[in-house]
């Protein structure tokens, strides 16, 4: 199962390489155009759009898996482990009624968004904001995994305060080198 989660993510990292290098690759060559030759290609500003829509969900994703999310643990890191549980319980809970809600608030667009054309592609535009259903339900899955493992209490303690800042990984190194050898920095 971890293989086949593994490649999911190594596919949608492709996605993200894929969908910049297309935006780069449109928008710099309309510059050129306009610039340099007095046309352009109309479509390349909104597939440059929809592939940044679709970028950004998808890293999205990719931040969730790896925990690359912004985070405040400045209270939960204090708490004693019954607290961090609890705070983490609520901030699951919490993302996982947010992703119940972008499915549902998908859903109830879903018929609008079919019928709806983009206006130079002439793509249904439920293509673009269907996304809406891979992000919710990949990241509620997330969300209800850890609540499962915080549940029957295979969560450890390290895990219980999901942010990590990276300074305070840092630190440590940093002075380890500086207190190595300060004769040898020079000005």
């Amino acid at each position: 199962m971890k293989a086949a989660i593994d490649w999911f993510f190594k596919g949608l990292e492709l996605l993200v390489v894929v969908a910049l290098v297309a935006m780069v690759i449109m928008v710099f060559g309309n510059v050129v155009l306009r610039y340099g030759f007095n046309s352009g290609i109309t479509v390349s500003d909104e597939m440059s759009r929809y592939c940044f829509i679709w970028l950004t969900y998808i890293g999205a994703m990719i931040a969730m898996r790896e925990k690359g999310h912004l985070g405040v643990d400045t209270l939960v890191k204090h708490l004693p482990r019954a607290g961090k549980k609890v705070c983490l319980f609520l901030s699951e809970s919490l993302m996982l009624w947010c992703n119940v809600l972008f499915f549902i608030g998908t859903f109830k667009m879903h018929g609008l968004q079919v019928s709806n054309v983009s206006p130079v592609v002439g793509i249904s535009m439920i293509w673009i904001y269907g996304i809406g259903y891979v992000v919710s339900v990949v990241m509620a899955v997330f969300n209800l995994h850890v609540l499962w493992r915080l549940v029957t209490g295979r969560i450890g303690d390290d895990e219980l305060v999901q942010v990590h800042a990276e300074d305070e990984e840092v630190a440590p190194q940093l002075d380890a080198v500086a207190g190595a050898a300060p004769d040898k920095v020079r000005a």
